[in-house]
Order: C-alpha cells, then structure tokens, then sequence
C-alpha cells in the first residue's frame, strides 16, 4: 500500500548547513518502506558523518568515486542501475550548476550523469544565491532536463537572512518523495473536502461540539494530494498538522464551515464530506460568559445547514462521498443517506470501532452494493477509499457533462 515500499532510494547529501535536515530525511525515508543508500560528498561530510548516514540507513554510506567495496570500481554505475530514484537533499548552487553542464569529477555528479532512474533535487542555499539569474536559469535547465525540483521553502535561514533558499522540512520532503511514486489516479481534479468537528458557541468560553479527531479527514484529504489533486480542506478546529500539498481553510461552526465550502466549490470534481458537523446550533451566542450564579440555563438549538446535502442537489453537483458513522445498524443508515441525499458513495463506520483512533474499519457503499474493508490504519484506508471514489469518476462526470 505505501507508494515507497520496497523502492531503493539513493539519497545525496551536498555541502550545506542544512545537511543535518537529511538524516532525518533517511530515517524518514526508511521508516516508509524504502531501502536508503546514502552518497555523501566531501562538502556534505563537513556538516554531517558517514557515521550518522549508516546508523540511520542500515546501509554503507558512499563518498568516494574510486571506492573498492565495488567489485569492478564502479560505483557510479552499479549504485544506480537498480535505483528508483536519485534524491538529492540538499542540493547547493554548486552541485545544481554541475549538474546542468554535464560535469562528472565526484562519485555524485558521475552518477547522475550516468543514471537510468529519475533525479529528486532539493535545493538549499542563501536567498540571494538562489535568486542570482545563474541560479534561476541553471534550475530551469534542471527542469526542462526532466529532474523534478523539490521547493526550496521561505523562512529563516543560518546566515541570519529571511527569504527564499531554504531545504524544505524533512517531514515535507518525504511526503514529496511518497507523492512522486504515488499513482496520480486523480491528475487534473480538483477535491474540496471537509473534515474535524464544528463548534458551536453558546458564549465566549463554551458550546457543543463532537469528539471527531480530522484524522480521517486528513489522511483522506493528503491521499487526494498524493494522488495528483488540487485538494481544498475546509477543516473544523483539530490539533493537526495541515498536510502536504493541500490548501486549508480552518473554520469553527457549521455556518462557517458551509459558507467556506461554497467560496472553494466552482470547478470541484469530487467533493468528500468527512466533517462530523454538528446537526443543531445555539438560536443565539451570549455576548458575555454565562455565569453558574445565574442557575439553570437552557439553550435553544437551531438546524444546521446539511453541507453535503446542498451540494449534491446543485445542477452541477460534484460525485459526492458522504461519512455515516452510526452506533448500530449500520447498513440501513449508511444506504438511507446515501439513497436519501443522493451520493454516490458513502463511508460507513461504527462509532465503537473509529472515532477518534488511528485505525478504523470501514464499509463502502455505491450502487453496486456494499463493499467491506479490512482494519486497518486510517492513511491505508484512506488510500483505498480514494482507489474507490477514482474507479467511478470518470463516469459520473461524463454522465453529468454529457460528453
């Protein structure tokens, strides 16, 4: 299931302060699945140590170009025959420019002048070298060649400066790497998902909401991306991280969260309501605390908007997936609303089973019936649900267009 499992990565770490980002990146990297060799330069090996590279790898670090642990002295040839890919991280102005004119005098840049694998470059150096005209037409050569640049990120950097040049994160140039090798099953659509539990303010301090964690919504919502989406996560208020390669709008109430949605909708092919959005909401929110000394309060609750259900009725309707996460019966509730609100699939779940866990276990439901998933984790789930959902399209849009 994970786009990097089995892969052999050849990771290669260039002079920079940024070097110490990479061996996170190789723990990264192996911890999902890929097998991590690591080519070390002579600039790389003054910020970090082969030891630190083999430690984190399980694998011998490379750094000589005339290295006799290769049975024929090659190991510009042999490392990448069998590569999936050449990940460079960081790359410096140095490295980059070599690269473009075809230079080859260290094991690096012999190696990828002679790979068959693709080339990863992410490239880290001071905001103003990377803004030099040198720099810019050397990176778009890279790109015109078919390497794939990975950032760089704005922000701080060692010098003191603040501007473009940075390595991107460890954790977002894993994810990047993962997207790479991920099938693009969803090239060319856009996703607007919604996901968390919505708040609803009975006055400054408290009001009702639902224990959902987003993590569904969010594995879901980075699967999309991963799979080549331009992804909208309209998400309520969770502790988590928004993910890699999707635009996210947090919003708190479910007027909020529907308001949000339709501002993003134009142009959507697939719409995914995650959201545990709460059915009713104060009539009114108390301007100032509500103190206990005012003794029994009673509240008011007013319907929410049904999101989904508006957004499937529209004339141009995405394909709609909707959640049904019940504490019994599931099958009769989960076909209901997907029969009763007109979606085209619906995620059921028992409420004992998920909410607000890691794993989850899951039943499809379509036209064509029931389709039950196995326990498992929710980024694997989300995977599947995506592999679903992008089965369908295609049919769905050309029945909605009519072409």
């Amino acid at each position: 299931m994970n786009p990097l499992e089995g892969k052999k990565l050849i990771v290669a770490v260039t002079g920079g302060v940024a070097a110490y980002k990479a061996a996170e990146l190789v723990r990264l990297l192996g911890k999902a699945g890929a097998d991590v060799h690591v080519v070390l330069t002579r600039g790389g090996a003054r910020f970090v140590t082969a030891v630190t590279f083999q430690a984190l790898s399980g694998n011998p670090v490379w750094e000589d170009l005339w290295d006799a642990r290769m049975p024929n002295n090659m190991a510009h040839i042999d490392l990448s025959r069998d590569a999936d890919a050449i990940v460079i991280a960081p790359a410096s102005a140095d490295v980059i420019a070599k690269l473009v004119h075809g230079l080859a005098d260290d094991l690096l840049t012999t190696m990828c002048l002679a790979r068959d694998c693709p080339l990863l470059v992410a490239p880290a150096m001071n905001r103003q070298m990377w803004e030099h005209p040198a720099t810019r037409r050397n990176v778009a050569c890279l790109n015109a060649d078919g390497a794939v640049v990975l950032g760089p990120d704005a922000g701080e950097q060692a010098c003191g400066e603040t501007g473009l040049g940075r390595l991107l994160e460890p954790e977002a140039l894993c994810e990047q790497v993962i997207g790479f090798f991920a099938p693009k099953l969803l090239a060319g659509r856009k996703v607007v998902l919604t996901a968390g539990p919505t708040f609803e303010a009975i006055d400054p301090v408290r009001g009702i909401t639902n224990i959902s964690s987003g993590k569904m919504g969010y594995a879901l919502a980075l699967a999309c991306a991963r799979a080549g989406a331009q992804v909208e996560l309209v998400s309520g208020p969770t502790g988590l991280a928004a993910p890699a390669g999707v635009h996210r709008t947090a919003v708190n109430s479910a007027l909020q969260m529907r308001d949000a949605v339709l501002a993003v909708l134009p142009g959507t092919d697939v719409f995914v309501g995650v959201a545990a959005v709460a059915d009713y909401a104060p009539a009114s929110v108390a301007e100032h605390k509500i103190k206990k000394t005012q003794g029994e309060m009673v509240v008011t609750l007013t319907p929410n908007p049904d999101i989904i259900a508006e957004v499937a009725a529209r004339d141009d309707a995405p394909f709609c997936v909707g959640f049904a996460a019940e504490s019994q019966d599931l099958d009769r509730y989960a076909e209901g609303k997907r029969q009763a609100k007109k979606l085209q699939l619906v995620v059921g779940n028992l409420v004992q089973d998920g909410m607000g866990r890691d794993d989850n276990q899951i039943i499809l439901y379509d036209a064509a019936g029931r389709h039950p998933l196995p326990r498992a984790h929710k980024s694997v789930l989300a995977q599947l649900i995506v592999e679903h959902f992008a089965s369908l399209l295609a049919a769905y849009l050309e029945a909605r267009t009519g072409v």
